[in-house]
């Protein structure tokens, strides 16, 4: 059974892209030793788009995409740790999309999806039945623990 996706890019300098994945975009990762790094990344999703559009991708090809929920928010923050943005964020129907360069000519998108993912909604479920439930005061011990009533007094 699959159960997830490991993606690979290509570059001409990859010490500096790996240090860029760790340092700008703080991916989690592991040292798998010589200098390795294997990023975790919590999610993943595929999707299949066509080919034959003018200045679209040919048959055969393949990309990465970066998502996240708020693309204003995530572009500044990336922007103050020196990631280079190639373009503004412009609606694509599918969801908002910007484009960053990373070392050894590499240019991925970043997105904010309009769609929600049909997995989203189960873990959130989920989540919200492993919450404990807020405890109860047995009735004796709340008698027990009750101001006394004031009497009222008789002028």
């Amino acid at each position: 059974m699959i159960r997830g996706l490991h993606g690979l890019f290509y570059s001409s300098e990859p010490d500096s892209m790996r240090a860029f994945l760790r340092d700008k975009l703080r991916l989690p990762h592991t040292d798998v030793g010589g200098g390795w790094l294997i990023f975790d990344l919590p999610e993943a999703d595929v999707g299949v788009h066509p080919t034959g559009e003018p200045g679209g991708a040919q048959p055969g090809t393949h990309d990465v995409s970066f998502y996240c929920d708020d693309i204003q928010g995530t572009v500044a923050d990336l922007r103050s740790r020196g990631v280079a943005f190639t373009q503004e964020v412009a609606d694509h129907g599918y969801g908002f999309v910007t484009y960053f360069s990373m070392p050894g000519g590499v240019r991925v998108q970043l997105y904010e999806p309009k769609y929600q993912k049909a997995s989203a909604a189960p873990k959130r479920a989920a989540a919200a039945k492993r919450k404990p439930p807020a405890r109860k005061k047995p009735a004796a011990a709340a008698k027990r623990r009750a101001p006394a009533a004031k009497k009222k007094s008789r002028r």
